[in-house]
């Protein structure tokens, strides 16, 4: 942008009737080696999106440490065939360990989008303390600074946590604010998938502030909602509490456009059987006494708890998109005994989806101005290593469906929802030089159909790329054109 008329153009490209933006920013993301391994991004790239926040909810795919283990989806991948090949011996052989050599690797492979890296502080922790339902040690809290500030060296962000999982779920407060000291320190921002999002959703965001004012922080909380009907009037107040901590604390947040929540299906264990790593949760499940007690606890949840809950990704291709209670019925089992049938059988590699959210506070939740749009999901392709299990839609469809509510008149005005994938993002994370069509900044930008902008993609049949992205340019790269892969690719880690 800028004085051109004295500049030569090797190519043209007719935007008539079209519209013309920035890249969207996916400001919540779970890519972090999937990127490697399906640099395409086809499930992005066809929703304008050009960068991904990775990172998110405590996992991470660097720094690797210790005892951590890979989430199961990201574990159970082929890493072979990429380049530069480091050993680290803790989990396994994988081609990075420091995120300086996932940096490194990314910008070699040169996906077709963008990423920036927050560090998971369950990576941290796990890595430096294990598993065991514990807060670190003063001196692991202090190999942990040191891990952290070596990352944030080597260009991460900001710190994520997890703190409905494991081992996160057990740490105490003080630990986290250390580690996000360390963070506003040196620039970056704490994002958190806070303890709770239902019965103990004030509470969390209480806890959340308090994190950040002590550290000083910036503050990201991430896919901000009430789960549970009976949570559900709990909205507004969580909202009056953001806003009112927005005082004195910098606040941001992120949301997908989706009612159903998804992660792993072990989530329904109790929390007490969760600890200790996948080993010991399957010992846990395998061992006839512990898992009657298990059994024991799920089967004291109320009649039609188990209503709304589908199968995602499994090893049981007859199971993907069904509801848990069909599968029961297939099993000729009740809701409890398949449920453990499936973590158990399928090794926690089963995925599951949640309807638990109420529409009239999905779009609430998006109005506010401080929202960006992160759709809390891995990227996909129709084809290649990530084709065969079954992911949420939001994987494809979270930016177009969100803009297609925007030019339907369903939620915010265009400018405005166009914000909140481009600038809102880019300041909450502090991408430089993103998310504005401004000369000297990156050549990120979306051409898009108004008339043609769509989601495909479906609960039952997720694997269907968006459409109405007609062009999508990456770092100046033409990297879909005429709604069609070229086959470039520029993106670049994002460093802070």
């Amino acid at each position: 942008m800028g004085e051109l008329s004295a500049a030569k153009c090797d190519k043209r490209v007719e935007a008539t009737g079209l519209t013309v933006c920035p890249g969207f920013i996916d400001a919540h993301s779970h890519s972090d080696t999937y990127l490697l391994i399906e640099p395409s991004a086809a499930s992005k790239i066809h929703q304008g999106i050009t960068t991904e926040i990775c990172g998110n909810c405590g996992a991470s795919a660097a720094p690797l440490n210790g005892a951590y283990q890979l989430p199961a989806d990201w574990l159970d991948k082929e890493y072979a065939q990429l380049p530069d090949a480091h050993t680290c011996a803790s989990v396994g052989t994988l081609p990075w360990g420091t995120v300086g050599e996932y940096r490194h690797l990314y910008d070699t492979v040169s996906p077709a989008i963008n990423a920036a890296l927050l560090v998971g502080h369950n990576t941290l922790h796990a890595g430096i303390c294990g598993y065991d339902p514990r807060s670190a040690t003063p001196d692991e809290l202090n190999a942990m600074r040191h891990a952290l500030e070596q990352a944030l060296d080597e260009g991460a962000i900001g710190l994520s946590s997890g703190l409905a999982y494991p081992p996160g779920s057990a740490v105490s407060r003080e630990e986290l604010i250390e580690l996000a000291r360390i963070v506003a320190q040196r620039g970056g921002l704490y994002a958190t998938h806070m303890r709770s999002e239902s019965g103990g959703l004030l509470e969390a965001i209480d806890e959340a502030v308090d994190i950040a004012e002590r550290a000083g922080a910036r503050l990201q909380i991430s896919h901000l909602k009430a789960s549970g009907q009976s949570n559900w009037n709990k909205l507004g107040l969580a909202l009056e509490k953001i806003r009112t901590a927005q005082a004195g604390v910098e606040i941001g947040s992120d949301r997908y456009p989706y009612t159903a929540g998804s992660t792993d299906l072990d989530i329904c264990l109790p929390q007490w059987a969760s600890y200790g790593g996948r080993d010991a949760i399957l010992e846990r499940v395998r061992d006839p006494a512990t898992r009657k007690k298990i059994r024991t606890e799920l089967l004291a949840h109320p009649p039609g708890h188990w209503d709304n809950v589908m199968i995602g990704s499994t090893q049981f291709e007859a199971f993907k998109g069904r509801y848990l209670t069909e599968v029961a019925e297939a099993l000729q089992l009740n809701e409890v005994d398949a449920l453990l049938h499936l973590i158990d059988a399928d090794d926690l590699k089963t995925g599951g989806i949640f309807f638990s959210m109420a529409e009239e506070n999905l779009w609430k939740v998006l109005a506010e101005p401080y929202v960006s749009i992160g759709s809390d999901g891995s990227m996909r392709a129709p084809t290649g290593p990530l084709s065969s299990d079954h992911p949420h839609p939001r994987a494809y469809g979270s930016h177009t469906k969100f803009l297609r509510a925007a030019l339907d008149g369903k939620t915010v005005p265009l400018p405005e929802a166009i914000r909140k994938m481009t600038a809102l993002p880019a300041a909450q994370f502090g991408l430089k030089k993103r998310g504005l069509l401004k000369e000297g900044h990156a050549a990120d930008i979306v051409v898009f159909n108004p008339a043609q902008v769509r989601e495909n993609t479906t609960y039952a049949h997720p694997h269907q790329l968006s459409g109405g992205m007609r062009h999508v340019f990456v770092n100046g790269c033409h990297t879909l054109a005429d709604g069609r892969p070229t086959g470039n690719r520029a993106g670049r880690f994002l460093a802070r």
